[in-house]
């Protein structure tokens, strides 16, 4: 398990590796990253300022309690609402991007698809790419809800909260940047879903990779377009796991005739 969720992080890394072997390319996908970045900077800042006041605001009860605790309760609190902030503008950043920059990540997409010896032949429409960011963002906000609820467990809500939404978020990464591999092959819901399902440790090693290195301040920016081309490989080698057939246990040896 643990191996193959490292062998998820070494894709996104080998998706880093084009920025060196295809340096134009990979810059196409910077402008609209930066746009996307900024409009969610735009938001994120003052949440952070003003959430000392919406942290009194959610704890008027603790307003009697004598320190440590009300001081522990609200840094708590605010830990995991910036936690939860932060799974969401990732699932935001990502549909933003992909859907103002879909011409650019069309073309990184189809570059690895070539430098993998493959010519795709088919196409992500653009709506469709609207309504799979619309739908990236709606479950970004369930995840988001549900670290919240998390988070208010007692002692372990904050870290739980963490870690359950980095995963969940993880996931959702990788199987919203894989789409535009399995679209140019035609498959079906179900069919990614059994493909994804069966590489589970290597998809969230991939997308908790991606969302991390989203967290590094500038770092979603130079990220996306690796993660475009890191996800293509990802496909790949799903597809090839897929279609390998399981090796078929051998039939037992005959038995030996009994000596006369």
């Amino acid at each position: 398990m643990i191996r193959e969720f490292f062998a998820g992080v070494r894709f996104l890394g080998r998706g880093f590796g084009y920025w060196r072997t295809h340096t134009r390319l990979m810059s196409l996908g910077l402008i609209p990253a930066f746009i996307a970045w900024a409009l969610l900077l735009a938001v994120f800042v003052p949440l952070l300022i003003s959430l000392g006041p919406i942290i009194d605001g959610m704890t008027p009860f603790a307003d009697g309690w004598t320190e440590p605790w009300r001081g522990l309760v609200r840094f708590g609190l605010g830990a995991v609402i910036v936690v939860a902030a932060l799974a969401l503008s990732a699932a935001v950043f990502t549909a933003l991007t992909l859907t103002i920059g879909d011409p650019f990540y069309q073309r990184i997409w189809r570059g690895v698809e070539r430098s993998l010896g493959e010519e795709p032949t088919g196409n992500t429409p653009f709506w469709t790419t609207v309504g799979e960011g619309l739908r990236l963002v709606v479950l970004g906000i369930l995840i988001a809800l549900l670290t919240l609820l998390i988070g208010f467990l007692p002692v372990v809500g904050g870290i739980t909260a963490s870690i359950i939404g980095i995963l969940l978020n993880g996931r959702l990464l990788a199987r919203e940047l894989t789409g535009r591999a399995f679209d140019a092959r035609g498959l079906t819901g179900i069919s990614r879903s059994g493909m994804l399902r069966a590489g589970r440790a290597r998809v969230i090693g991939f997308g908790v990779a991606t969302q991390l290195c989203f967290l590094v301040p500038f770092g979603a920016i130079v990220t996306m377009p690796a993660a475009v081309a890191g996800s293509t490989l990802l496909a790949h080698d799903l597809l090839r796991r897929a279609n390998t057939p399981s090796p078929q246990p051998s039939a037992p040896p005959p038995p030996e005739p009994p000596h006369a």
